[in-house]
């Protein structure tokens, strides 16, 4: 899940820029010819939308698809992302308005030895009502210490402003069974143009693996804002938890 984007229904020109970047996803994936691609497909709710400590907004139904695959040594992944959540607005009925968001990504990895160095670019689609769209760059290292998943990844903006977001993430699993695991995970997110701490975000989540390839994982998940509300994306932002599931198939 990445930031917050919005699908714009009355334009034909954004969903041209969509098929062009599936396409193009698609067509890297497709040339690695003797390489065996993984694909998983996911959906789930969530009670709110929380995007980088900022909430976005309440009853989020989501889906989406992945792939990933290695060539000369390099990983190679691509996936799209769609979401759908509402969110109180003074213009709509009952104060509530239906908003979308689509976001295509992908990424180039390489195994350094002491760590995992990863190239990545996301397209943001955006609902009118929330902005226009977005486009970032990413950096990522990512290793193990002791046992524990860790990775730091900066975002650098192409189209709006996203602060220079800097993200550390630590994650750890706990295998309880040959079918259940409990995974833990934080996340750190600084905002470098400000030079000051965006959020902390905890989240725990149970995965069930009920076949060989499918997963049902409830979680809760706890936001503390830490942003200045100096910082217009951290305006009335407060600590928020956050409860829901995900199902996944992988094949």
């Amino acid at each position: 899940m990445l930031p917050a984007t919005k699908t714009n229904n009355n334009t034909m020109q954004n969903y041209c820029k969509t098929i062009g970047a599936i396409a193009t996803a698609t067509a890297l994936v497709a040339g690695t010819a003797l390489a065996e691609v993984e694909y998983e497909i996911h959906a789930g709710y969530s009670s709110e939308y929380i995007f980088r400590g900022v909430e976005q907004g309440d009853d989020l139904v989501e889906v989406g698809v992945d792939m990933a695959t290695e060539w000369n040594g390099l990983g190679l992944s691509a996936g799209a992302w769609y979401g759908s959540f509402s969110n109180s607005s003074a213009a709509a009925p009952a104060g509530q308005v239906q908003l979308e968001e689509l976001d295509i990504y992908g990424e180039v990895s390489k195994d350094l030895g002491f760590a995992t160095f990863g190239v990545g670019y996301i397209y943001y689609m955006n609902d009118s009502n929330l902005g226009d769209d977005a486009q970032e760059v990413y950096f990522s290292l990512s290793r193990e210490f002791f046992g524990i998943d860790a990775s730091l990844t900066y975002f650098a903006d192409i189209e709006t402003d996203n602060d220079g977001y800097l993200e550390l993430g630590l994650s750890k699993g706990f295998e309880l069974s040959p079918c259940l695991t409990l995974n833990t995970g934080a996340a750190f997110g600084y905002l470098a143009e400000q030079g000051q701490l965006g959020h902390i975000t905890a989240r725990v989540a149970l995965d069930w693996a009920f076949t060989e390839t499918a997963t049902l994982s409830p979680f809760v998940a706890h936001t503390w804002s830490t942003g200045d509300d100096n910082d217009t994306a951290y305006q009335n932002t407060g600590n928020e938890f956050i409860a829901g599931t995900m199902l996944s198939v992988s094949f």
